[in-house]
């Protein structure tokens, strides 16, 4: 089967073409247009969509010597994200679905990030646990098989990408900063300076995040910091920031493993790029341990595309709309 993967969720205009579970190709736009401003632009995000779905489409096509006639399946995420970004997707779906009678599905986004495991893991089996990471979500989901998803535990605020951001930008750092928080606290030697900060205990769901008031703990730490003091000592404070939300997510996932006996454990969403989070991991669960590549981590359509391709095999597929999917 030859599927084509639309992804719009939210800054990254991918189109995917995989062949049963090969990718064939998997194009990315990463929108730049947002750097300026710190943060995304719906308005300006859902237009960038519309400059490059249709050519991004047909290079992607063009690469793998393909035409629509011979799709045999549209997979479009539908939810969750910006509406005027996911809007872009469904409708740009729905012009092919009616145009070249192709049948289309909807795919939740989280249950694409929970499949970009398997992209090139083909040998993890059901039931394994699945820490969604990025920057709208933190999520722990016990996933039993294709379309059966229980979230074990969520962030309560904050999520982790998102504090990564927030952290960047209070030390001087350019949206998105995860990459440059990482590459900074990897210039630190292990507990030289000292500095620590809170891992935060939720009350109630003890398989909870949450991620605010280490946000805070660092913007009071810095308050009283000169300039002087914050240049010398940044690599320090990214590591102890970096290690307090690795510590959070990792606790967490090891206490589900603990409670439903599962052992095997993927980590996905853009914040599994984080090689300080992967090295707690691997210390945790060993060979099973399940990473997508980089290039897969972050939203792209090949996982979409998966995703739409195995519940197909299922007769899971649905018509796109705007609501999430049960179980997520």
């Amino acid at each position: 089967m030859i599927t084509l993967g639309i992804e719009s969720s939210c800054d990254e205009t991918s189109i995917a073409v995989l062949r049963d579970t090969e990718i064939v190709v998997n194009h990315i736009y990463s929108q730049i247009e947002h750097v300026c401003f710190g943060g995304v632009v719906p308005e300006i995000a859902s237009r960038a969509h519309l400059e490059k779905i249709d050519r991004l489409t047909a290079s992607a096509l063009n690469e793998a010597s393909l035409s629509f006639r011979d799709i045999d399946l549209l997979a479009v995420t539908d939810c969750p994200g910006l509406a005027g970004a996911l809007l872009v997707g469904v409708s740009f779906a729905l012009g092919i679905h009616n145009g070249w009678n192709i049948p289309v599905t909807g795919v939740n986004h989280l249950e694409g990030h929970i499949f970009s495991a398997m992209l090139e893991n083909p040998g993890l089996s059901f039931p394994f646990l699945a820490l969604v990471v990025s920057g709208g979500h933190t999520a722990i989901y016990k996933v039993m098989e294709i379309g059966r998803y229980e979230c074990l535990g969520q962030t309560v605020d904050d999520a982790a990408g998102e504090a990564f951001d927030k952290v960047g930008k209070m030390l001087g750092f350019a949206y998105p900063a995860g990459r440059a928080i990482e590459q900074e606290a990897a210039a630190s030697p292990e507990d030289a300076s000292g500095i620590r900060f809170p891992v935060a205990k939720v009350n109630g769901n003890p398989f909870d995040f949450s991620f605010s008031g280490l946000k805070t703990a660092v913007k009071y730490f810095l308050a009283d910091k000169d300039a002087d003091f914050i240049r010398e000592n940044r690599p320090s404070i990214c590591r102890a920031f970096q290690k307090a939300v690795a510590d959070s997510l990792m606790s967490k996932l090891a206490a589900a493993s603990h409670k439903t006996g599962i052992k095997d454990a993927a980590l996905v969403g853009g914040v599994a790029c984080n090689g300080e989070i992967r090295r707690q991991m691997k210390r945790l669960f060993g060979d099973r341990a399940h990473f997508p590549r980089p290039g897969l981590c972050t939203d792209n359509a090949a996982m979409i595309a998966l995703a739409g391709y195995k519940r197909s095999l299922k007769n899971l597929t649905r018509f796109p709309h705007m609501e999430p999917s049960k179980g997520l």
